[in-house]
């Protein structure tokens, strides 16, 4: 589990079929084989490193969920680890498993992303949406897209201060709403069988 708190920039070096090689200058904790680390929000295990590099493997499920599969080398990326259990959940709860990709439609600081509107259900004004892995809160909830509003040192320390309209972002929607509306889909289902029975 994640928080949404970007801990360093870093960048996407090379592919190699599906292993993925990504560069985290500054980067004060050694590496760890097996350990997870959050790419733009999406959730990657470490299978390799050496120095201040480190490679993943990125399944199909994940180039077609995501944008990792659109970056080029020197591209800039987010990065975090996960979060250990003592300490304080600074954003919000950010699992790493990206629900679909979005596009800018405005940059930075007052970010507008679009997305398909099948995923409008899970957005809330003043609610919480991870866009490449940064815990935001929203401003306005439309219907094909989200607003929020990023504090100069935000758009300084992640990849959205530098995102520009066309790009693609990954967007994590609240895990909570998601199971709210499933909770919901299968009370009506059951009512309707209820029903006709």
């Amino acid at each position: 589990m994640f928080t949404g708190l970007v801990e360093g920039l870093g960048s996407f070096k090379s592919k190699d079929g599906d292993r993925f090689t990504f560069s985290w200058p500054g980067n004060d904790t050694p590496f760890s084989l097996g350990e997870s680390i959050a790419v733009n929000g999406c959730c990657l295990t470490v299978v390799d490193f050496r120095g201040e590099d480190w490679t993943a493997n990125v399944i199909s499920e994940t180039l077609a969920r995501t944008n990792l599969g659109f970056l080029s080398p020197g591209d800039l990326v987010n990065f975090e680890r996960p979060v250990k259990v003592s300490d304080r959940l600074g954003g919000h709860i950010v699992q790493g498993h990206v629900d679909t990709i979005g596009i800018v439609r405005q940059p930075a600081p007052n970010l507008v992303v679009g997305f398909d509107r099948q995923f409008a259900k899970y957005v809330v004004e003043k609610g919480s949406i991870a866009i490449d892995g940064v815990s935001l809160t929203v401003v306005e909830a439309g219907e094909d897209f989200a607003s929020v509003s990023l504090i100069p040192h935000t758009s300084s320390v992640t990849t959205l201060g530098v995102r520009n309209a066309g790009e693609r972002v990954n967007l994590e929607f609240d895990i909570v709403a998601k199971y709210v509306e499933r909770m919901h889909t299968l009370e009506i289902r059951d009512q309707a069988e209820r029903a006709l029975s």
